[in-house]
């Protein structure tokens, strides 16, 4: 028997009715809308710095701030997300129309975790904690690209151009 190809349908939209109701309706649409650019913000300065470090030996400090910084701020946006999905989507991760966002975001608390137990128990050199930072903002960066993507179909469901 041959394995038919199957067609794929219409792509339900992000949002049912209800669930664009209770975005619009919520102060975490905003915060999230607030904190995730103030987010890339910290993490492109602190990118730079920890280039900057990586490539002169200097700024080790301030690197390290940075990156440690930049983790509190993903800390803060990761609990205000999930209260934002407990308010649109009854639950506060895994909902369906975020499942893959969430897994990957979980990936991204790891690493940044994984960068300041390192960091504090003295279990990287100074250069092997900054490749752990540089993989930590490669899967922020993945990460980032999944809600711009959500973003952009959220807009095109309401007929708004991306």
């Amino acid at each position: 028997m041959r394995h038919r190809p199957t067609v794929p349908g219409p792509v339900p939209p992000l949002y049912t009715p209800e669930q664009r109701r209770r975005r619009d309706a919520t102060v975490w649409t905003l915060v999230q809308g607030v904190l995730a650019p103030l987010q890339f913000a910290v993490f492109a300065v602190s990118l730079v710095l920890v280039l900057r470090y990586l490539a002169t030996g200097e700024g080790y400090a301030a690197a390290t701030w940075s990156i440690l910084i930049k983790t509190g701020v993903l800390y803060g946006i990761m609990v205000t997300g999930a209260i934002w999905e407990k308010a649109v989507f009854g639950r506060y991760l895994l909902a369906p129309a975020f499942f893959w966002e969430d897994v990957v975001s979980f990936g991204v608390i790891a690493l940044h975790t994984a960068y300041v137990w390192a960091l504090f128990a003295d279990a990287l050199t100074p250069a092997g904690l900054m490749a752990l930072a540089l993989l930590a903002y490669a899967a922020y960066l993945l990460n980032a690209g999944q809600f711009l993507w959500k973003l952009r179909r959220a807009r095109l469901d309401t007929g708004v151009p991306a």
